[in-house]
């Protein structure tokens, strides 16, 4: 099977090395590379181009968003499988590509979806906040429970059957398309418990001033799908308190 990994990039030349370096060191090899930068005003194509030899697709041009630059390189791609990786991020070793194939071989899932963590800005070794998934039922969107999405890899199919990420959101469109999937009876979802993605805090969704304008996306998300409208927001941001206290208590890596 062949993988595509997309990263969105804007003004990232302080990490796009290591998220590039991420994608590399893995060791499946069956890997297509796709970088969508938003025509960057700092240095990020100057670091980009170093890595040229080890991306298979990079296009730079003015985008509307993050969600305009992931449905250009999910076009371009052509991959069975679809997988992220922000440009602040990593993988969480070099073998994890070849486990979510083997996930997929191994069973007729659509998605499969995993753990992921969140990691000091400067100090990716200095775990800040754990998302912990497990086995899904679908009461569980009710109460604000939802993957990580940088650990939900998807065959290319459901993007084609389903449709790709709403640009009418400008920072909760992943919410829309996991919950698109996720109350969707015939995808099959599968659970890989271990860890995919160590994520870089600072990121858009996790910046202070953004969470006005999240919550506000995620509530008309969540009447959309009639969930408990402001009943499920509330479980969703509360879901957030024992990922921060976790770390303190528990020594990851």
């Amino acid at each position: 099977m062949k993988v595509s990994i997309i990263t969105a990039c804007y003004n990232r030349e302080k990490t796009i090395a290591t998220a590039i370096e991420s994608v590399s060191a893995q060791s499946y090899d069956n890997i297509e590379y796709i970088i969508i930068d938003g025509a960057s005003k700092d240095k990020s194509m100057d670091v980009i181009n170093q890595y040229k030899s080890q991306i298979d697709i990079i296009l730079s041009e003015k985008d509307t968003g993050i969600y305009n630059a992931l449905n250009k390189g999910i076009k371009r791609s052509s991959g069975d499988i679809i997988g992220l990786l922000h440009s602040d991020d990593l993988f969480y070793d070099k073998d994890i590509i070849g486990k979510i194939v083997d996930v997929f071989a191994n069973s007729d899932a659509d998605i499969v979806y995993a753990n992921g963590m969140y990691v000091d800005e400067k100090k990716i070794d200095v775990v800040k906040r754990v998302y912990k998934a497990k086995l899904f039922k679908k009461k569980y969107l009710y109460f604000g429970w939802i993957p990580l999405h940088t650990t939900i890899f998807v065959k290319k199919e459901v993007f084609e059957k389903y449709g790709l990420y709403r640009e009418d959101f400008k920072i909760a469109s992943d919410y829309e398309i996991s919950l698109r999937w996720f109350q969707n009876n015939l995808l099959k979802k599968v659970f890989l418990d271990c860890w995919v993605v160590k994520m870089r805090l600072g990121g858009k969704s996790t910046d202070l001033t953004q969470q006005k304008l999240k919550s506000s996306e995620d509530l008309k998300i969540i009447k959309e799908y009639n969930l408990l409208g402001k009943l499920t927001l509330l479980f969703k941001i509360l879901r957030k308190i024992p990922q921060y206290i976790l770390p303190k208590l528990l020594k990851y890596k």
